[in-house]
Parts: C-alpha cells; sequence; structure tokens
C-alpha cells in the first residue's frame, strides 16, 4: 500500500524549515570532515591520499545511489527516506572512531556516510519542497533549504574543530553522530507523498520510466550533469584539502576552521541571492557566470600573496559563490521536466557532481603526495570553472510540450 498524501493541513514554510534544519545538519557535519585529517592520519597511520580516499569514496556513493534514492522519496514520501538515512550516518560516524586502519575509515567514513547522505540532503528534501510551493517560488524556496546547509557549515565546522581540540577526534564523531541522528526527528516535517498541491498539480501523469526516458534523450538534461561534476569538483576539493593546504603554507591548522566556516556564512546570503535569482533572470545565464566567477576567484587566491587576510577574503568569496549551483541547477531540472520525478532526475544530476567531488577530493590528494604540492590541482579547478561556464549556455531550459499549463 502506497504511503497517504501529505496532509493539506502540513504549511509549505513548515516543509522549507523541516527540510533546511536537516540539511544544516546533515551537512555541516559534513563539512567538517575535512578537519579530521592531520589527527586521523595519524593516529591510525595513514596518508592523505588514504583519506582523500575514504572521502572520494563517500562522495561518490553519495552520488551513486542518489537516484534509487530519489525515486524512493518519490514514491514513498521523504520522511521514511531521511529516517533511515539518518540512522545510517550515525552509524558510520561512530563506526570511524572505532577504524584503526585505511579499510575501516573507507567503510565507514565511506561506504557508510556517503550512502546515508544521499537520504539526508539536498536531493530528498527538495523533491518535497517542491511540491508544496508554486513554480514561481520554487527557486527562492530551493536557496532557502541551500542556505541550511551554509548555516550548518557555519555552527558545526567551529563547533568541531573547538571539539578536536579539546576531546580529540573519537569523541567529536560521537557528538557528530548525535547532531546527525536528529534528522530523523525533523523528517516528520517532510514525511508523505504529495500527488497534488501547486508544484504538481499542472503535470500530465508519467512513470518513472518515461521520466528516464525523456530525460535520456534530452540534450541539457546531460550539459547539466557536466556543469554539476565541475561542482562537485571545487567543493570537494576545496572542503578536503583547504585546511592542509593553508597549514603547509605556515597559516596553522586553526584557519582551517575560520575559513570553512566564513564559506558557510557567506553561502547563507549567496544561496539565497542566487535562489532569489532564480526565480527572476533565466537560471541557465546565472548559472554560467557563477561558474566563471569561481575560476577568477581561485586564480586571483593564487595570484595574491598568502595571507590570513587573503585566505579570509577567498573563503568569503567562494562561499558566495559555493551552493548557489544547487537552487539553479534543481530549478532547471523542474522547470525542464517537472516535479513529479524531480527527486529521482535531480539524482542523477547530483550522481554526475559526486563524480567530480570523488575526483576532488582523491585525485588532489594524488597529485600531492607525488609532487609535495596542490598546484596542479589549483589549475585543473580554474579551467573546469571556465569549461563550466561554456556547457550551460547552449542549455534549452524551456519545459517539455508535455506539461500542461498551469
Amino acid at each position: 500500500m502506497s504511503s497517504p498524501a501529505l496532509s493539506p493541513m502540513k504549511k509549505p514554510w513548515v516543509v522549507i524549515a523541516c527540510a533546511a534544519f536537516i540539511v544544516t545538519l546533515a551537512m555541516g557535519v559534513r563539512q567538517s570532515f575535512g578537519l579530521f585529517l592531520p589527527q586521523m592520519s595519524v593516529d591510525i597511520g595513514i596518508s592523505r591520499s588514504d583519506f582523500g580516499l575514504a572521502m572520494a569514496l563517500q562522495n561518490l556513493l553519495f552520488g551513486l545511489v542518489q537516484p534509487f534514492v530519489g525515486a524512493l522519496a518519490d514514491k514513498h514520501g521523504a520522511g521514511r527516506v531521511v529516517l533511515g538515512g539518518a540512522l545510517l550516518y550515525a552509524l558510520g560516524l561512530i563506526g570511524a572512531a572505532f577504524a584503526t586502519d585505511a579499510i575501516g575509515l573507507h567503510i565507514s567514513f565511506g561506504i557508510f556516510i556517503g550512502m546515508a547522505q544521499s537520504a539526508t540532503t539536498f536531493v530528498v528534501v527538495l523533491g518535497a519542497v517542491g511540491r508544496v510551493v508554486s513554480p514561481e517560488k520554487r527557486s527562492s524556496a530551493f536557496g532557502i533549504v541551500t542556505a541550511g546547509g551554509s548555516l550548518g557549515q557555519f555552527l558545526v565546522v567551529p563547533l568541531a574543530s573547538m571539539l578536536l581540540g579539546d576531546v580529540g577526534y573519537h569523541q567529536t564523531l560521537w557528538i557528530m553522530a548525535g547532531l546527525v541522528a536528529l534528522c530523523g526527528l525533523l523528517a516528520i516535517g517532510v514525511a508523505g507523498r504529495t500527488d497534488g498541491g501547486p508544484g504538481v498539480a499542472a503535470e500530465a501523469e508519467q512513470t518513472a520510466r518515461e521520466a528516464l526516458r525523456e530525460a535520456g534523450v534530452h540534450r541539457g538534461f546531460w550539459l547539466l550533469n557536466a556543469g554539476f561534476f565541475v561542482c562537485g569538483f571545487h567543493i570537494a576539493f576545496i572542503a578536503t584539502h583547504l585546511p592542509a593546504y593553508l597549514d603547509d603554507k605556515g597559516l596553522g591548522i586553526g584557519i582551517g576552521a575560520q575559513v570553512l566556516a566564513l564559506v558557510g556564512l557567506f553561502n547563507i546570503l549567496g544561496s539565497y541571492i542566487f535562489g532569489r535569482a532564480g526565480d527572476v533572470l533565466r537560471q541557465k545565464y546565472v548559472l554560467s557566470g557563477l561558474y566563471v566567477a569561481r575560476a577568477a576567484v581561485i586564480a586571483l587566491f593564487l595570484f595574491l600573496p598568502l595571507t590570513h587576510a587573503s585566505a579570509l577574503l577567498f573563503a568569503g568569496a567562494m562561499g558566495f559563490l559555493w551552493l548557489g549551483t544547487v537552487p539553479l541547477t534543481s530549478g532547471i531540472v523542474g522547470r525542464i521536466f517537472g516535479i513529479r520525478h524531480l527527486s529521482m532526475l535531480y539524482g542523477i544530476v547530483f550522481l554526475s557532481h559526486q563524480v567530480g567531488s570523488f575526483f576532488g577530493a582523491w585525485m588532489a590528494g594524488l597529485i600531492f603526495d607525488a609532487t609535495g604540492s596542490y598546484n596542479f590541482a589549483w589549475g585543473i579547478s580554474i579551467a573546469l570553472g571556465l569549461f563550466a561556464g561554456l556547457v550551460h549556455l547552449p542549455i534549452a531550459d524551456a519545459p517539455v510540450r508535455r506539461l500542461q499549463p498551469a
């Protein structure tokens, strides 16, 4: 028996608020993982590439299971999926606290947490939000939820840094497990399956197989995949390796928490502004400009002398551009293909994002181990930003004819 439709008494702001807080906790803990690298690599006796591989596996699994998790959320509701993901997330963090070698870290930090994140972050909850808001307000609502991930980064990263200094990484992982378990309670707010409402009322009936076939022959869908690959590479590389890069340059490990927190703070503003921009401007053009701006910011960061101030300025600028891609990319998917199968289709695009994250986290570690420097990885990031700026321009973003007018 299918789950009941979302209650008409559940207000859109309730769904948006619960979705935002779920992302706040899940993404906030996730963005703190780079801070664990120094302690865990020494205590467990692993290299940076070993740690980077664990993060790469996490990002890859995060993406690989995303379309299937999204399809489950489309069919049975986001609440059940978030609850299961929260429990697996907590289990993975506890398992990482007991890891004694690279294999244990790859299983706990990599596989368990990667699968759990697919059920507790953007793809699942944005599908729930998209069903309760009207199309003209959808990008703004997505921006608010995305900003929740940045709020988590701003709040949780400094907390993790403080705990790592006070109690060590074992106890810190247990505390992080308690935080992500709270997502299970917040799942009540996004529970239920919506078959009607302003987000889907105008759409014709369509099976999941038909939706996949439709997206598979749409060139714009694959261009979105190419662009989101770049976003994943940028975010995973910077979140995983920037603290160590700054420490290598003599600024100390403490600044790593500062820059990651600042990225989160500025992305609260950036996610909301880019979400609002997606309601009034062509989303593909805003996306193109965002990626070119990322390339310019990275190039400027490398060109200027590295100081504490320049690192903070870089964090603020990249933070503003950090996750503004999420409401815009998901908004284009919803605009072209509709909301009924948004979680599944956006899950496929997000898979490309996570493949990029895999290479951003792992390959940068390999480059450092081979050359003793991150310079080549920074150069790749600039080139990819320019590439992504170009591939969004030819996307045909008009709704497919299958959709009926509202």
